[in-house]
């Protein structure tokens, strides 16, 4: 994969445009509650803050990557995501806007206790903080990819453009820098779903290749395949390729992601209204599933034309011949940066790499600051009083942000690229398994519920994911954790009354 001078200009010049972008609109932030917050945003830059958190590493280049082995299975993130968003603007909005308080852990203390918010904030932080390691891992491995770059440098170019985007912005600029970069997202999903088509002659063609490739010599044993002419349809057609279990539990986590992670909330906040929140929440759950839709085509073109070398070392050892017509790459990690570098005009791809690297730079930047909100205005707030000064509350936030990322950028160049999906999973799992129960019960139950139960609602839904995730059980750790949460509060309210 070789870059061109004309795809160097289109990336930088996308990152320009989406930086500049978010510094400029950042200039009116003065204090931590116009950064946290915002208070004027339009429904546009509701979804632009939402989207530029959301979708991230995961909804593109992940997407992608899990379609090439999958197929329609890796409809789950942004389908997932799209689900929470919708949940989020029919049912959530209102009663968030109303609750008096600026983080989600914030609502639960209100009602439950400060112990049950403190120790809700340092395991939603820790859920939300893995989440930013996986995206500074997915841009390290995106910048690594396509430029000649050490994983240490890739790190910190990426932390550094994670800072510019989000520090001297908050949720304004974040929003502005979303709308701009959503724009460019869709016209690459837009040109390369145009591509996909004009190259394979429609997606019958391009599906029947894939399907042909399923049954070459050896492809079966090398692709884990079984059912003979059926397994082309359950592997690359199907919503549960990787079973049902599994892959609805992947999109259930990223439905109580969305409604449990601070960082989505605080675009509600930060609406002018509360139908402006509610549009712009609306507007995510309709724009972030058909990205994915783009992606799986990308994906799937990539399986038809592409293999991995452990595929071909694989194939080797069976005393097969690669198929025809394949070309070889490292890994599946490459397959939306190649076809985009191989088969785009040279200053389109350009354009279409900057977006993708600043997509995942913006899911970074907006995830990390949510861990900083949480960790300001829940934990550090009670220890210092100090940070009640808006000014002073600004620079802790600020340098809390840039902690945050130095920290993960230390842990991702020394964690594997492969492992970019369980960390982001892992997160969702985390969040929802902390937030979603206490905060719903908060929100809507009127009945009293014990302090203590609550506790151990927050407490033991995420260790139980942690568990579960170790255990390697055959179902999404997921379902562990909620279950324990929901049994927790329900118990709660059956037996307990609030202190």
């Amino acid at each position: 994969m070789t870059l061109t001078i004309w795809h160097v200009i289109g990336i930088l010049a996308t990152l320009a445009v989406i930086v500049g972008v978010s510094i400029y609109s950042g200039r009116s932030v003065k204090s931590a509650a116009d950064f946290d917050r915002g208070g004027s945003s339009g429904p546009w830059l509701v979804a632009g803050a939402i989207m530029g958190a959301l979708v991230s590493g995961q909804a593109t280049v992940g997407t992608a990557q899990l379609a090439y082995s999958y197929g329609l299975a890796a409809w789950w993130f942004t389908l997932g995501a799209g689900i929470g968003c919708l949940l989020l603007a029919v049912g959530y909005v209102v009663p968030l806007r109303h609750s008096g308080s600026t983080t989600l852990l914030g609502i639960v203390s209100q009602r439950y206790g400060k112990a049950a918010g403190y120790w809700g904030s340092v395991l939603c932080s820790l859920g939300i903080f893995i989440s930013v390691i996986a995206q500074v891992i997915s841009a390290t491995a995106l910048l690594t990819t396509i430029f000649p770059m050490g994983m240490g440098a890739a790190a910190l170019v990426s932390v550094a453009i994670m800072t510019l985007y989000v520090v001297f912005g908050g949720v304004t600029g974040a929003g502005m820098g979303g709308v701009v970069k959503l724009f460019l997202l869709y016209l690459a999903c837009i040109v390369g779903s145009l591509t996909v088509w004009s190259l394979s002659g429609g997606v019958t063609p391009l599906l029947g290749r894939v399907s042909d490739l399923c049954q070459a010599p050896g492809m079966d044993a090398v692709l884990g395949l079984s059912g003979g002419a059926d397994a082309f349809h359950t592997r690359f057609l199907s919503l549960v390729a990787r079973g049902p279990l599994k892959d609805v539990g992947s999109g259930i986590s990223l439905l109580l992601g969305v409604l449990s992670t601070q960082t989505y909330a605080q675009a509600i906040w930060s609406a002018r209204s509360d139908s402006a929140a509610r549009k712009g929440a609306l507007l995510s759950a309709l724009l972030i599933p058909p990205i994915g839709i783009a992606c799986i085509l990308i994906g799937l073109y990539m399986r038809a034309h592409y293999i991995t070398t452990a595929e071909v070392q694989a194939l080797a050892a069976l005393g097969q011949a690669v198929p025809p017509g394949l070309t070889e790459m490292a890994s599946t990690s490459q397959a939306f940066p190649m076809f985009v570098v191989n088969h785009l005009p040279s200053l389109v791809g350009g354009v279409v790499l900057g977006t993708l690297f600043i997509t995942i730079v913006g899911g970074g930047s907006g995830l990390s600051m949510g861990v900083a909100s949480i960790l300001v205005n829940d934990i550090f707030k009670r220890l210092s009083r100090r940070l009640d000064d808006p000014k002073t509350g600004l620079v802790v936030t600020r340098i809390t942000i840039i902690v945050v990322l130095l920290c993960a950028a230390l842990i991702a160049v020394s964690v594997p690229g492969p492992v970019i999906n369980d960390f982001g999973f892992l997160s969702m799992g985390l969040r929802g398994a902390v937030v979603f129960v206490p905060m719903t019960f908060a929100l809507f139950c009127k009945a009293p519920i014990s302090e203590k139960w609550v506790l151990c609602s927050v407490i033991g839904g995420p260790l139980a994911v942690l568990l579960g995730s170790l255990l390697s059980l055959p179902f999404d750790s997921l379902f562990l954790g909620m279950a324990v949460s929901l049994l927790c509060c329900a118990a709660g309210a059956h037996f307990g009354k609030i202190a």
